[in-house]
């Protein structure tokens, strides 16, 4: 059994040796005594040193040139905290460092906390009251530190000593002072959650908050986990207490090794940046840290107020009617319109029954989701469709939709007789839309889903609501708003004409579902699937001709209903998915190791996320990705392509979607040589990616 932390310190010894041997000339000829060379320091002193106070010291640190960077206490991902050797007289005892506000530097994904220019770190001393001031001998300390640049690090230690009888007044130390995050008067709390550390924070309601970043002193948090520094925060308020969310993971241990899980701390220290400059320096204790009522605010990290989640969330829904992905299931709309030409009254109580199925579906959908992440798992939007169970129903609910419309049998409510709208066959043709079109993420949609993860579990709901009215809102309308009804066609016998030839759309989204279940589990696999498909319309056609004859229609239904449930739940699970299609850009498979490397070759990197079940992701990939122009342009300029396949589950594509602040797929992320993620349109334009490369630096020519 092997303590976390011992393999914490390991992999840090191993960088900071690989750092000293990065650029050996440089690291060999850093002299080692005071003034080194990367981050010359000094040892300044507040005065001279009474008995029974404290006496302040400073490190005072001025890089060689601006591309040095200093550390904070906790580094971030990378990186190594200062270690201080003091030699002082008998019981004089120094204190913990005092910093200023750190920033943030993200290199490679990975999240540095450091100083840039001149900086200054005191360190209070305790004097005993029975010190002998006069005549002490010098005191000194030894520093190690880390200097680094974007692209090396080299070990610094510098030896400092002073002598306090000499030491005065030095007027820098006002603005080193001033420059200390001051501490809070009073103790937060916190508590864990399956996958986020929160923190309540006692700030008054008065204070102006910016952009917030809350920047976490305790590095060890205990059960063999760790925060994510690159993740998304969130903050929220209520009156005087501010809530700080940071999402954490669980190690990933090496092959063969077992972690020995260390206790949660028993404090936990921080600086929570208020923005412009300003921070306050905490220390929390374990308590519960109350949500209720709380509501969201704004600033850098923190979520969008719910009102503008809600309306992107009620547009999304509207504009997943004219999706690519949504096509297959227009069928059943334009069915609905059709019906809906009808008395005031039926129209009405059908467009409420739509949807009621609609929004109780996204509503469904939503709640699981939300349930599944709080229980730690890493799932998003169309996660279901992961399940190859789930893809083999849609099948064969495609294929029966398909009979229907062909006139093989019929479904109270999707056949169109003349008579009355069904309430409960439009609300089963809610439902049904509503399920059908979770492979898709559009516009707006993805913004609000993707904060619906992270915020409230109630607003986050409320988001998904949203989802489903906005995906309803057209029948609503129809439904509700006369004028709408009388511009559409009478009923007729045009409308059994009109239903057979949507079958067509339907049968090729039986088609599609029968690729992608070949694509989940093989041709073994797709060959018992496409067997209980011949089953179910061998046994739909009984029904219809049971229906014609005026009896016994429904046991035969009930009957294969059941066994074809019962078949679908007995299939083998597929072993292993089916390799990623080929490609043109020729891609590496994402993992974020590979990101990394990738990035750190200097070169622009694209990074899209797909799943096969995705019909936009698809659309987009025909469009925009997989184009001959697309290949030449990203060869011009050396464009490194990563592709995660989301087709089946996969953590570490789960972790990237969340830290984008993603519900799902498509995400498509563009890295300039040295930038950050940008995330691009979830709907691509054919020559968007061809200028996204002309634009990037060209590569220089080997010398």
């Amino acid at each position: 059994m092997i303590d976390a932390r011992i393999l914490e310190r390991v992999a840090a010894l191993l960088m900071l040796l690989a750092a000293a041997f990065a650029m050996p000339a440089l690291a060999q000829g850093a002299p080692r005594g005071p003034g080194s060379d990367k981050m010359p320091a000094e040892l300044v002193a507040e005065g001279a040193p009474q008995p029974g106070e404290t006496w302040m010291l400073a490190l005072h640190f001025q890089p060689s040139g601006p591309e040095w960077h200093g550390y904070w206490s906790n580094p971030g991902d990378a990186g190594l905290g200062m270690e201080l050797d003091w030699e002082l007289p008998e019981g004089w005892e120094p204190g913990e460092p005092l910093y200023p506000l750190p920033k943030r530097l993200v290199i490679a994904e990975l999240m540095n906390h450091v100083y840039e220019g001149d900086y200054a770190v005191l360190v209070p001393v305790s004097v005993p009251a029975d010190a002998a001031v006069a005549n002490l001998a010098p005191i000194a300390v030894t520093a190690n530190y880390l200097a680094c640049t974007d692209v090396i690090c080299v070990p610094q230690q510098a030896r400092l000593t002073l002598d306090p009888s000499r030491s005065g007044e030095d007027p820098r130390f006002g603005a080193w002072r001033a420059a200390i995050v001051p501490p809070l008067d009073s103790a937060a709390l916190f508590e864990f959650t399956p996958t986020r550390l929160r923190i309540g924070i006692p700030i008054p309601a008065e204070t102006a908050l910016g952009q917030l970043h809350l920047f976490l002193g305790t590095a060890e948090l205990g059960e063999n986990e760790r925060a994510i520094y690159t993740g998304t925060q969130t903050f929220i308020s209520e009156g005087n207490l501010l809530v700080a969310e940071i999402p954490i993971e669980r190690f990933a241990a090496p092959k063969g090794v077992t972690l020995t899980a260390q206790p949660r701390p028993e404090t936990i220290t921080g600086i929570l940046d208020l923005g412009n400059g300003r921070g306050v320096r905490f220390m929390a204790e374990p308590g519960d840290v109350p949500l209720e009522g709380v509501k969201p605010i704004r600033g850098g990290g923190a979520e969008p107020v719910l009102w503008q989640l809600l309306l992107a969330a009620l547009f999304g829904g509207l504009l997943l009617n004219i999706m690519p992905c949504v096509f297959p299931i227009l069928s059943l709309k334009a069915l609905a319109l059709a019906k809906a030409g009808g008395e005031e009254r039926a129209a009405r109580i059908d467009a409420l029954a739509y949807t009621a199925g609609v929004v109780l579906a996204c509503a469904a959908l939503g709640a699981a989701i939300l349930l599944l992440r709080s229980a730690g798992e890493q799932v998003g939007w169309a996660f279901q469709l992961q399940e190859p169970v789930v893809v083999v129903g849609l099948f064969l609910l495609a294929l029966a939709i398909t009979a229907n419309f062909l006139g093989v049998f019929e479904v109270p409510g999707m056949a169109i007789s003349g008579g009355a709208p069904s309430r409960g066959g439009s609300f089963s043709t809610g439902l049904l839309a509503a399920f059908v079109a979770t492979p898709c993420t559009g516009p707006f949609m993805a913004a609000a889903l993707g904060a619906a993860l992270v915020i409230r579990p109630i607003h986050g709901l409320l988001v998904f609501v949203a989802l489903g009215i906005g995906l309803a809102l057209p029948f609503l309308l129809i439904g509700f708003v006369p004028a709408l009804r009388r511009r559409l066609p009478k009923p007729g016998a045009w409308m059994e004409t009109f239903r057979r030839w949507m079958a067509l759309p339907m049968g090729l989204t039986a088609l599609a579902l029968a690729w992608l279940v070949w694509r989940i589990g093989g041709g073994e696999y797709l060959a018992m699937v496409l067997g209980l498909g011949v089953l179910a319309l061998a046994g739909l056609a009984l029904t219809g001709v049971f229906q014609r004859k005026g009896g016994g229609a429904l046991t035969i239904l009930a009957a294969l209903v059941a066994v074809l449930g019962l078949a679908t739940a007995l299939l083998p699970r597929p072993e292993a998915p089916t390799a990623s299609a080929e490609s043109l850009l020729d891609p590496i498979d994402y993992s974020e190791a590979a990101l990394a490397e990738a990035r750190a070759t200097g070169r622009p990197v694209f990074v899209w996320f797909t799943a096969d079940w995705c019909v936009t992701c698809k659309v987009n990939e025909s469009v925009a990705i997989e184009r001959e122009a697309t290949r030449a342009a990203f060869e011009e300029v050396g464009v490194i392509s990563l592709r995660g396949d989301w087709t089946q589950p996969d953590e570490e594509i789960s972790r990237m979607l969340t830290r984008q602040g993603a519900a799902g797929v498509p995400l498509y992320l563009w890295y300039a040589p040295g930038g950050e993620a940008e995330q691009l349109p979830q709907v691509l334009t054919p020559d968007l990616l061809v200028e996204k490369a002309r634009s990037a630096p060209r590569p220089q020519p080997p010398r």
